[in-house]
């Protein structure tokens, strides 16, 4: 049996920078802006800090821990870069509070960055090395538009009942966006705007996609029994999950591409630390993969917020919007933050941080408890999956 992480950790000061197309700002710019925030957040200084993890996927420039130790000096302390696709930056909390858990440092920073912008990264082409040593070739939205049109055909959606329901999620998103300055894209769409949008990969359009950016975001932790030296309402993890695929997805005709099988185990286990029964009762909010509408439809149901074919009346009742009954992408999600791989799960984290504290402003959740986030680094049949699980004591 492993030991759970639940209540072992806290974070003590977070920091995020606004996601964009950050032209003006170089990679030691991000890194330096979140982590000074982070700092002052926590009320510590640098020279407190014992050791440091870097989450950070495409900057060929950071190959090393030198990529946050440079920029930030940190004058000869154990710094580890981690890379695990979209997980990264959540990879990077987790394999901190492993070791602030286990008694080997008191005061940790955790951070994420990418500046992908400038390399002209478009976030469409993808090319793979399977498992089995097979190559082949497949846009995201290509492999992610296979969720919707087998999802469509299972169920029994009619593609133009199918189209709407995907562009609520985009639309609730956008809403949620406007109300955060840190948003990259932040205007409010319609639904009608977001069907009649130019098509990606059938049914997915313009709005059914994430944007590419560029952003930075970091954490300060500590043991939580050393949590009130530092502030009255630090946040305490609950769960850290990590669930990879074996990798046979693609060259398996068992696969159904109606569910993500990682996130559903990640899910299960995460609720299992965190003491949770009942995920659509008990989680207050959640931030989720959002790299496409469809994913977030399905992972709603993978995290058991909804049943097995009944995401669609939970999204178009309002049930995850910013005023219904689980709060889902509070902060605008990847779909208006776009997706810096390296930053983007410590940024979901800091949206939980605020929400908990009560300091996220027009978007504020009333009374939450407990958040959730959740990575997707890959693609529906093979990835890496990240489900955490954040609250207050």
């Amino acid at each position: 049996m492993t030991a759970s992480i639940k209540d072992r950790v806290a974070i003590i000061g977070m920091g995020c920078t606004k996601f964009g197309e950050l032209w003006d700002k170089s990679r030691v710019d991000l890194i330096v802006e979140s982590a000074t925030e982070a700092y002052e957040d926590a009320g510590v200084e640098q020279k407190d800090i014992q050791a440091a993890w870097v989450g950070n996927y495409y900057d060929t420039s950071g190959l090393t821990g030198m990529a946050l130790a440079g920029p930030l000096r940190l004058q000869y302390k154990p710094v580890t870069r981690i890379e695990n696709a979209c997980a990264t930056a959540s990879d990077a909390l987790r394999n901190a509070s492993y070791a602030v858990a286990a008694g080997i440092y008191d005061l940790v920073l955790v951070l994420g960055v990418e500046k992908i912008k400038d390399q002209g990264f478009s976030g469409l082409a993808v090319r793979n090395l399977d498992m089995t040593g097979l190559m082949f070739s497949m846009t995201m939205p290509g492999m992610f538009a296979m969720l919707a049109t087998r999802y469509f055909d299972h169920y029994g959606i009619a593609p133009d009942d199918g189209k709407r329901m995907l562009a609520h999620v985009s639309m609730k998103s956008h809403h949620n966006g406007t109300l955060n300055p840190r948003a990259h894209f932040r205007r409010e769409v319609s639904i009608e705007q977001i069907m009649k949008a130019p098509i990606i990969a059938w049914p997915l359009g313009l709005f059914d996609c994430c944007g590419v950016s560029d952003g930075s975001a970091a954490a300060v932790i500590v043991p939580a029994k050393d949590a009130k030296k530092y502030r009255d309402d630090a946040v305490y993890i609950k769960a850290l999950q990590m669930n990879v695929a074996p990798g046979d997805g693609t060259t398996s005709t068992k696969y159904d591409f109606l569910h993500v099988e990682p996130t559903y185990r990640a899910g299960i286990a995460a609720y299992a630390e965190a003491g949770i029964k009942n995920p659509r009762e008990e989680i207050s909010m959640a931030e989720v993969h959002d790299c496409f509408s469809i994913t977030e439809a399905v992972t709603m149901e993978d995290l058991q917020f909804s049943e097995r074919g009944k995401v669609k009346e939970d999204i178009e009742s309002g049930f995850f919007d910013l005023d219904g009954g689980l709060p889902v992408q509070p902060d605008g999600g990847l779909k208006c933050f776009g997706h810096p791989i390296g930053a983007t799960g410590l940024r979901m984290i800091y949206e939980m941080y605020k929400q908990l504290q009560g300091k996220a402003g027009e978007r504020q959740i009333k009374d939450p408890k407990l958040g959730l986030t959740h990575n997707l680094g890959g693609q529906p049949p093979h990835c890496t999956i990240f489900a955490g699980i954040f609250g207050l004591l």
